[in-house]
């Protein structure tokens, strides 16, 4: 990893691309500390200390600390995330966007993006007005004029149409993963605090900062248990299943050709990062509809009360063993279900099949045809059922360590994101080192 970077960092045009990543990327650092105009600051920082938990630390955690600031950037990209489902969901209810992401070619992919961002500001502008009523009368607002209300809309909304485009632009002219880069950035700046908390509890200030051995052994158990996590990560993202393939021998002309071996590599993650992020967006959206319309939590009664501490039962100081239970196993269910849903989207095994046919290979042992698409798509069955199953465990990890006492914000969830991106962005620099070598071996 670390000689691919220094590969990079020499080679011109990469370089450029690694300068122009970081460049956006502090424009979104600094977009995180601008309020939006209008607002009390002290009054902000003493709601936003009574809400560390709950849905706010979750928004808080992907938006790099702006929900706390009450940024431009304090929706983060969650309602491009939204708009994303909602668009890949309806290509397979309408039949027209069916054809354009399977026909379209890159025009159609042009029309869905665009598609996906206008449903983007529509939510957008919808949540950045939830936003607005859910703090409307705990004084955060100076005044809560009309006019204070269209500019706290229209600053939310152009925020996250910011960041949507610097996405877009890191993916196009950077190192690519532009929406996965902010949201791993968002999470890796909260690292700092994640370190200061493990200091203070080895050191606590109650004694003097003297050596507890009770911390001293908790944060080791954490660090130790970071690694395996990482490493566990890792291994899963690498890990793949290699499908034979040989390929007859034809002769054209005097020449022969054919008859080489090769194999299908299946990943067992092959859907990356999305289906965490979406399964955390779905999670925490219901949470998020009800804090925004009824201000006081702890008032709440019937089945919006359950809804809503099932929502965040994750980031609770006081689990609830039960809402802690149905909160994994929903959260274990999105996480599978996209799994499944974002592979099939990225691999089709009856297009694979008939490639493979129209090239004279052939599966060993297998008929080609409709048996290989079969065999193919039995084989990714079983490896997503096993990495879908194997990241969700990663995930819901940090619903077991809250019941040891121990608040860790930087949990599973946050180290798949971010291992999983650091992952992508590397893959990514190779093969454009790897581009840039064969060029150069060609002029």
């Amino acid at each position: 990893m670390f000689e691919t970077i220094k590969r990079a960092v020499k080679t011109p045009e990469i370089r450029k691309k690694l300068i122009y990543t970081l460049i956006l990327i502090v424009i979104f650092r600094m977009g995180c500390f601008i309020t939006i105009p209008g607002v009390n600051v002290l009054t902000l920082n003493e709601i936003m200390s009574e809400q560390s938990n709950g849905i706010a630390s979750t928004i808080n955690l992907i938006s790099g600390g702006a929900f706390s600031r009450f940024s431009i950037f304090a929706m983060s990209i969650s309602p491009y995330i939204t708009a994303s489902i909602i668009i890949q969901l309806l290509t397979f209810v309408i039949p027209s966007l069916e054809r354009l992401t399977k026909e379209g070619g890159e025009e159609g992919k042009k029309k869905i993006n665009n598609y996906t961002k206008f449903a983007t500001l529509i939510l957008a502008a919808i949540e950045a007005f939830g936003i607005y009523a859910a703090y409307k009368n705990t004084g955060i607002f100076i005044n809560t004029s009309w006019i204070t209300c269209l500019v706290v809309v229209i600053s939310l909304v152009a925020g996250t149409a910011l960041l949507t485009w610097l996405g877009d632009q890191i993916t196009s002219k950077g190192v690519g993963n532009g929406i996965s880069m902010l949201i791993f950035i968002g999470i890796v700046t909260r690292l700092p605090a994640m370190v200061t908390s493990l200091f203070d509890l080895t050191f606590p200030e109650e004694v003097g900062r003297v050596l507890s051995i009770k911390g001293f052994v908790i944060s080791l158990a954490v660090i130790i248990g970071a690694i395996v996590l990482v490493a566990g990560v890792i291994w899963i993202y690498e890990a793949e299943r290699r499908i034979p393939v040989q390929y007859a021998k034809k002769v054209v002309g005097r020449k022969m050709y054919g008859g080489q071996n090769t194999h299908i590599p299946l990943k067992l993650a092959m859907a990356g990062v999305m289906p965490i992020i979406f399964a955390m967006s779905f999670m925490t959206f219901p949470a998020m509809i009800i804090s925004f319309f009824n201000n006081n939590t702890e008032s709440l009664n019937g089945i919006l009360k359950h809804i809503y501490y099932i929502s965040v039962a994750t980031n609770s100081t006081t689990p609830n063993i039960i809402y802690s239970i149905i909160n994994a196993i929903i959260y274990l269910l999105l996480i599978v279900g996209f799994t499944f849903f974002y592979t099939m989207m990225v691999v089709n095994p009856v297009e694979m099949a008939n490639n493979i046919k129209k090239q004279g290979g052939f599966i060993p042992g297998i008929r080609a045809g409709k048996p290989t698409a079969d065999y193919i798509s039995s084989a990714l069955s079983k490896i997503t059922w096993f990495g879908s199953f194997f990241l969700a465990a990663i995930a819901i990890l940090p619903i077991l360590i809250q019941f040891t006492g121990l608040n860790i914000q930087f949990g599973g969830t946050a180290i798949l994101i971010v291992v999983s991106v650091a992952l992508e962005t590397i893959k990514q620099l190779e093969s454009q080192l790897a581009m840039r070598h064969y060029k150069g071996f060609l002029e």
